[in-house]
């Protein structure tokens, strides 16, 4: 079995080869982020702490933290989860990993010096190996090299040489984070005015429509109340019409009224007699008739009586006539 060890402070890293089995029984049983004492790995580990950082089987599959397991399993893997890189959005998919115990059916276990001991390892501790990548972000960097807001950034950022061959020697840097320079300040200030201006503009556009919108409404109310006033005008005309005809058929007269309140007669003259009234053609006529044929009746009569029998028979049971 392999042991991957590797110095944090020193940046370096060193496989070892152990075949004892009696040397490798620390680990057995132990847990992914369990500390072991590495006295029993020989006397050059003496005093030193490891970390139990992961590990591979002997098939080549990776040991995940939280899986309480010594063998190996297959889980439902999703965005997010250790030892399994999706390939597309939403994907999930059934993968095989080693449980976090550590068992004798690994080929690796990676270790980490979490305190070291009396004696240094060679090509572990005696040796310092230099930061390949530095800090990205500009307050990182500042912290780094402990800098003023007034340094200039750019000149400390932690740079790559770059040698191949057949072509120049080239350095490579990061793009610094969050870096706050004059033109950043320019672009910043620009923008704020553009923002400040669709704002004034916003709020003006906004008050020409509140005043267009109320002159509507004004304009509204006004011919609402013109036409209401005109609609009452004429219910008044109306209601005067109705009273003026209620007025006036009171004061007529009926037609008994009318009888009664007729024309008097013409007043008698000294001698009694009735003084004569004007009289139309047609009356007159009429009278006319009237009188004539009185006078053919009267006639009628006279003849009649001249021409009764002096003696008739007396009635059925009647006394008789007088001569």
């Amino acid at each position: 079995m392999k042991l991957n060890i590797s110095c944090p402070l020193t940046g370096c890293q060193k496989a070892i080869s152990i075949d004892d089995d009696k040397k490798l029984s620390i680990f057995y049983g132990r847990r992914m982020g369990q500390e072991v004492d590495g006295d029993a790995l020989g006397d050059e580990f003496k005093g030193y702490v490891f970390k139990i950082t992961g590990g591979n089987d002997k098939d080549g599959f990776s040991m995940k933290q939280g899986v309480l397991v010594q063998g190996r399993v297959r889980l439902l893997m999703k965005e997010g989860h250790s030892c399994y890189r999706p390939r597309r959005r939403g994907e999930r998919k059934r993968k095989s990993v080693r449980g976090c115990i550590v068992g004798p059916d690994l080929s690796v276990i990676a270790l980490a010096i979490v305190k070291t001991g009396e004696q240094e390892i060679a090509g572990l501790t005696d040796a310092k190996q230099p930061k390949r990548l530095g800090p990205k972000r500009a307050t990182r960097i500042r912290k780094l090299f402990a800098l003023t807001k007034d340094d200039d950034v750019r000149r400390f950022v932690i740079r790559r040489k770059i040698e191949k061959e057949g072509k120049p020697v080239r350095y490579k840097a990061p793009k610094i984070q969050r870096l706050v320079t004059d033109a950043r300040l320019r672009r910043k200030r620009i923008h704020k005015e553009h923002k400040k201006s669709r704002w004034e503009r916003t709020r003006k556009a906004q008050a020409d429509y509140h005043k267009v919108l109320e002159d509507f409404h004004r304009k509204k109310r006004a011919e609402a109340r013109e036409e209401l006033q005109h609609k009452k005008e004429l219910a008044h005309k109306l209601h005067e019409k109705k009273d003026a005809k209620a007025g006036q058929s009171a004061t007529l007269p009926t037609p008994t009224q009318q009888k009664k309140t007729a024309a008097p007669a013409a007043p008698a003259d000294k001698k009694g007699a009735q003084a004569p009234t004007k009289t139309s053609a047609a009356t007159k006529v009429q009278q006319t008739v009237t009188q004539a044929a009185k006078t053919v009746t009267q006639a009628a009569k006279n003849v009649a009586q001249k021409v009764v029998p002096a003696q008739t028979k007396p009635a059925q049971g009647g006394k008789p006539a007088k001569k």
